[in-house]
């Protein structure tokens, strides 16, 4: 019972560290570019209103019907933005950190923190280098394929760069290493779903700025989070 308790104490120090770790870099590095194309969004959405507007005022008047739609609601700019980019940082580190910590064990156990930085690297080669190679990260207004679709090729793409690595580095032999390769470059011969049209409002650079910005932090991310797992590991489960 230790044992297991052992390794949630363990994913929750590191997935707690890394997440507050991801949210400082965002705040410096990324929200100013989300920012940036919130602004040619409203500039977007300012120019569509008055043909909307109107279009919904006569289909009103047309049907002897008005109807008045909110919008969904939102975290206000500022702390309370803040707050909850953090909160979901801080959910989706530990969850990141339970699989793991959870796949290391199964593996042998993570050995002290180099040995869980590497463990973290492999984790941003599944679920971020791979699946980026098909579907890079994307700014608010920028067009996209259906969400359904965009969803089942990158859990395809993170399963098999998984199973490539876990051929790769533990395996070891001439067919696994070919059956690697081949699980490697699959989903991206399948190819990921793309839009209709990729005209888009946001300028390039601002667009290639953030894919930048999103890799270079998300590989903090991961690294911090294996290093501390490792860290952790060793201190709480391997000493046990």
């Amino acid at each position: 019972m230790d044992y297991f308790r052992n390794i949630i104490l363990v994913a929750a120090i590191a997935g707690i560290v890394a997440g507050i770790g991801m949210t400082i870099a965002q705040h410096f590095v990324t929200v100013p570019m989300i920012l940036k194309a919130e602004v040619f969004e409203e500039q977007s959405s300012a120019v569509d209103a008055p043909a909307a507007e109107a279009a919904h005022e006569h289909g009103a008047e047309a049907t002897g019907h008005s109807h008045d739609h909110g919008e969904g609601w939102g975290p206000a700019d500022g702390a309370e933005r803040t707050f909850f980019t953090l909160l979901a940082n801080v959910v989706t580190g530990i969850g990141f950190a339970l699989l793991l910590v959870a796949a290391s064990e199964l593996l042998g156990g993570l050995s002290g923190w180099r040995q869980g930085v590497f463990w973290g690297l492999a984790g941003f080669v599944i679920f971020t280098l791979a699946p980026g190679l098909g579907l890079a990260p994307e700014l608010p207004t920028m067009p996209a394929a259906e969400l359904g679709a965009r969803q089942l090729w990158w859990l395809g793409t993170v399963v098999s760069t998984a199973a490539a690595l876990w051929l790769l580095f533990y395996v070891r032999s001439l067919p696994a290493t070919v059956l690697a390769f081949a699980l490697l470059v699959l989903p991206h011969v399948i190819g990921a779903p793309q839009p209709a049209s990729h005209e888009s409002l946001i300028p390039e650079n601002l667009h290639h700025s953030f894919v930048v910005a999103v890799v270079m932090t998300t590989l903090v991310f991961w690294g911090l989070l294996g290093g501390l797992a490792g860290d952790s590991r060793e201190r709480f489960i391997g000493q046990a």
